[in-house]
């Protein structure tokens, strides 16, 4: 298990919190410094079952540099999202825990951490 975090971020805390609490085996990944490329966002995305813009950090200043409010959501897109995420890693949301069972979450909640645990 592979937890995705900035240190900054209050959910990350109580995520690395609660899989400590649960005493989870887990590595933890601080993404804005060692930053996940294209292929491992396409990876992640598969294992969370969603789209790039649904892992988008829309109210960040780099959002709004970008413009990524006027981008389309759409497949012919995906390439444009997932290039913006890996080249401003701070858009991209956090808490991410990639489980044992090759899926992910968003963990975001203590539900969905407790989700990934039970994985």
């Amino acid at each position: 298990m592979e937890i995705w975090i900035n240190p900054a971020c209050s959910k990350c805390r109580s995520a690395i919190d609660l899989l400590d609490g649960a005493g989870a085996e887990y590595t933890v990944r601080r993404y804005l410094e060692d930053v996940p490329g294209e292929a491992e966002i396409r990876e992640v995305l598969e294992r969370l079952g969603l789209e790039p813009w649904d892992i988008t950090r829309t109210q960040e200043p780099e959002a709004a540099e970008l413009g990524l409010a006027d981008w389309a959501r759409s497949a012919a897109s995906r390439d444009r999202w997932i290039a913006a995420l890996a080249g401003h890693p701070r858009l991209i949301q956090r808490p991410i825990i990639t489980a044992q069972d090759g899926t992910a979450v968003v963990a975001r909640t203590e539900e969905a951490v407790r989700d990934a645990l039970g994985r």
